[in-house]
């Protein structure tokens, strides 16, 4: 009886190019997805020389552009009419 127990493990083929590819090219989405989430997650602290470059510029665009577009007064408003039934 215990000689005809066959404890050998099953006979598995070799993955072939493809499934490797598709086993490798998984890890790596799955690694840069949860480098995405963590990015979102933890807050990196901007260094303070970086910070003040870049307020610099945005304070000049904002004085260069008007604040607001007044809309002409060439248009009509629009008419309301009432139904005829």
């Amino acid at each position: 009886m215990a000689s005809d127990l066959d404890f050998s493990p099953p006979e598995v083929p070799e993955p072939t190019f493809l499934e490797n590819l598709l086993r490798y090219g998984l890890f790596l989405g799955a690694i840069f997805q949860l480098i995405c989430v963590l990015a979102i997650i933890v807050p990196i602290p901007k260094s303070h020389e970086a910070e003040a470059e870049q307020s610099e510029p945005r304070s000049a665009e904002m004085l260069r552009k008007p604040k607001a577009a007044i809309p002409p007064a060439s248009k009509r408003p629009k008419k309301e009419t009432k139904k005829k039934r």
